[in-house]
């Protein structure tokens, strides 16, 4: 049995009674309410996880909104999207992220000298959907689009720790095997596997003990992008605005609460769908490696006052080569062991290519350590009191012209 804690409270799966759960957080709920939280491309209506996943948030009375933050490309889109929503039975808030009124609202944010405009993808989204969510929500679940696994036990899961207020939990972070559905089965999740595990055990190599890397080991899946935290927290954290986001996040989390406040949950086996490695570091998981290590070279920079050269990046390719083979070694065991399809060459190439992107992540970090970071509510909130209430009110409107569109004969 695995009863292992770390510097974060570790929540298990011992086999929960999830119905019993299910009735305490039902009850919660009607005191402190809830939100669940999708950002999502137009691209997910027409797959299958999207419409599992609303089957399922149908059934979750704990549930008090949904908010789906959407990127449509044309009014039609998004007014198939309100449609595809409209089956859920809570009050549900479809934001269209690059819609007229919501562009109309970032243009007047900026001619008040604060431009989030050139910020745009899944970092703008979330920021959005939590404007509109901690308006009436203590608790947020946020969670993906494209979970192939997804049943309710997620959200519940997430928000039952935020809820229980004896526990005095913060912020809750999703951990899970990363199994694919295929035939025989294989390990997925290989930006965590193959670059984010090995890169944390060599920069522990280096700088030694810090205090900030002990906290991002202690995450067991530390790029999950199923989260909860409460309102309070979601106004006072800066989103990332690259594909460092669940890092990056992670790192914002650190400097604003204590780590007892902090925990992590197991949702048990996980599947959704994939990116391609990419054929080069624009693109992909490449990308993502290359955001993640600028992302974390800033923090560590930031609270732990390292210096950062090229002599280390240098050094830091090194030592990633080593850490990464031998992970790969102890994968192929496992996988072995369970009988999972593992191809252990393929691995040894991809860690390979993860490993080129440190020196461009590194140049790219000298270049402009800040990277790129959406302010939190409560500046935004400095500029526009009511920005909340407008982005809510431009979503309701923007809904209710697509319901008539809807209504009215092709």
């Amino acid at each position: 049995m695995d009863y292992k804690q770390e510097l974060i409270t570790t929540i298990h799966d011992f086999g929960c009674n999830l119905d019993l759960l299910e009735e305490e957080i039902t009850k919660l709920s009607e005191q402190s309410p809830t939100a669940v939280l999708i950002p999502a491309l137009y691209e997910e209506l027409e797959r299958p996880a999207l419409t599992n996943i609303c089957h399922h948030l149908k059934d979750c009375s704990f549930i008090k909104k949904v908010i789906i933050c959407l990127y449509a490309e044309t009014r039609e889109q998004y007014e198939k999207a309100v449609h595809f929503f409209s089956v859920l039975p809570q009050p549900t808030y479809v934001i269209w992220e690059n819609g007229a009124r919501v562009t109309n609202l970032l243009e007047r944010i900026r001619d008040r000298g604060l431009d989030l405009l050139p910020l745009k993808g899944k970092g703008r989204a979330v920021w959005l959907g939590l404007g509109v969510a901690s308006l009436q929500a203590e608790a947020i679940a946020l969670h993906d689009a494209d979970i192939i696994t997804y049943d309710k036990s997620y959200p519940l899961k997430l928000l039952y720790p935020l809820l229980e207020k004896e526990f005095g939990i913060a912020f809750n972070k999703a951990y899970y095997a990363r199994l694919s559905n295929s035939c025989p089965q294989m390990m997925n999740g290989r930006v965590v596997r193959l670059f984010v595990t090995p890169l944390l055990s060599a920069l522990t190599e280096i700088f030694g003990y810090r205090q900030y890397l002990r906290y991002l080991t202690a995450y067991r899946y530390p790029l999950s992008g199923e989260f909860a935290l409460t309102s309070d927290l979601a106004l006072n954290t800066r989103i990332p605005g690259n594909w460092g986001l669940e890092i990056g996040l992670l790192a914002e989390v650190y400097r604003s609460i204590a780590e007892k406040r902090i925990a992590q949950i197991d949702l048990g086996v996980f599947d959704h769908k994939h990116q391609k490695v990419g054929n080069s570091s624009q693109e992909g998981l490449r990308k993502m490696c290359r955001d993640i290590l600028r992302s974390i070279l800033r923090t560590l920079t930031e609270t732990e006052r390292v210096i950062i050269s090229r002599d280390l990046i240098h050094a830091l390719k090194v030592k990633f080569r080593r850490e990464a083979q031998d992970y790969t070694r102890q994968y192929f065991v496992d996988a072995r062991f369970n009988r999972l399809a593992y191809d252990r060459h393929q691995e040894e190439i991809i860690t390979e290519l993860f490993e080129e992107v440190i020196t461009e992540a590194g140049e790219l970090y000298f270049s402009d350590p800040s990277g790129a970071q959406i302010p939190d509510w409560a500046r935004a909130l400095a500029v526009m009191p009511d920005l909340r209430e407008q982005l809510r009110d431009a979503t309701i409107a923007d809904m209710e012209e697509a319901t008539i569109s809807n209504k009215l004969p092709a």
